[in-house]
This record gives structure tokens, sequence and C-alpha cells, in this order.
């Protein structure tokens, strides 16, 4: 097996392990992403991992299905995002359908409820996680603070759509950069730790 193949096999069996244990979908993927693919194999670093999350998430499609292609993408190019395509779907796929079957005669048993309930608290943990990982790279000065405070509020006091919320940080991100450059502000796109890391 060449070294190409190799590494196109290891990508399929990261997100093939990943999809059966993937309770509550691709945000609750992303610490295990980030353990497999940043910690454990060390192909892609923190900063880089969450510019492909933010970008996976910002598009149309289901959010574990995108991170698989987008990282894939990242580390093998086009085969790299086909084998994390077919990692992530195949045993998804196949226990949505099991699941979905067994579930017409299992789904009035007290335990398999309790067991539901206990799994969605996890799942909260998890999202969770994700999001405080997220927003250590992401959140790095006032502005992107100030940026996260408005998306929040329009979130939950506005009730705006969350595509509308992407779009509007996209443009603020772009205006307070234009804004800043005029006025001849410093302009910082990441925190200093991650600029070290990359250069």
């Amino acid at each position: 097996m060449t070294q190409e193949w190799k590494k196109l096999f290891q990508i399929f069996w990261t997100f093939f392990k990943m999809g059966p244990v993937t309770f509550g979908g691709g945000y609750a993927m992303i610490p295990m992403i980030e353990r497999e693919i940043v910690i454990k194999r060390k192909w892609l670093n923190n900063k880089d991992i969450t510019d492909v999350l933010v970008i996976a998430q910002s598009t149309p499609g289901a959010i574990a299905i995108n991170s698989a292609i987008f990282v894939g993408y990242r580390i093998a190019d086009i085969k790299g995002a086909i084998m994390g395509l077919l990692g992530i779907l195949l045993p998804t796929f196949t226990i949505v359908i099991l699941l979905n079957i067994t579930y017409i005669f299992v789904q009035e048993n007290p335990i398999i409820t309790a067991a539901l309930q206990g799994a969605s608290a996890a799942v909260v943990a998890l999202i969770t996680y994700a999001g405080i990982k997220i927003a250590k790279t992401a959140v790095y000065d006032k502005t992107t603070l100030s940026i996260v405070g408005i998306t929040v509020v329009t979130l939950f006091l506005l009730h705006f759509n969350p595509v509308v919320n992407i779009v509007s940080g996209i443009g603020l991100g772009i205006l307070i950069i234009k804004i800043k450059g005029v006025m001849g502000i410093k302009i910082r796109l990441e925190k200093e730790e991650n600029r070290n890391i990359v250069s």
C-alpha cells in the first residue's frame, strides 16, 4: 500500500470510527475531530481545524458531513474529501436505518426513554465543549467579542435566522477591517499564539 493510499484509508477509518458515536450531530463531533486530527495524528493544528469547522458550519448541509469533507480535503485534497465523506456517511446511514426499524418496536419502553434522555444531556455537554474550543481561537479581541455578543442577542431576543447572522458576521468583519485600515489601527486576524504556530 502506497503512502497516499495509506493516508486515505486512515482518513476513512478516522471518520468511520467517529460516525457511530457522534450523538447530537456535527457539533458533538468537534471534540473527537480535534482529538483524532490535531492531537493524535497531527494532520492539522488548532487554527486550521477551527477555520475548517467554521466553513463547514457556514455552508448548507449536515455539519458532520461538511466537516468530514472539508477536513478530508485539507489533508488530502479531493480524494481525502471523498474518503472523509464515505467514512462519516456509511456507518451513520446504516445505524440510522437499523435504529428506526428497532424504535418502532421499543418506543414505549421506559428504559429506552431514559437512555435517550441521558444521551441528550451528554450531547449538551459535548456541544458546550465544542463552542468553548472554537471561541478560544475565534474570539481574540474586543471586535470579535462584540460580534459574538450582537449575534447572541439577535438569535435569542430577535430570533433572526442563523443564515442572516452568519452573513451579517461576515459583513461586519469585512467592514470593521476596512474601517481599522483607514484609521491606521493595527489589524489582528488571530491570537498571537496561533500566529506563532502557523509561522
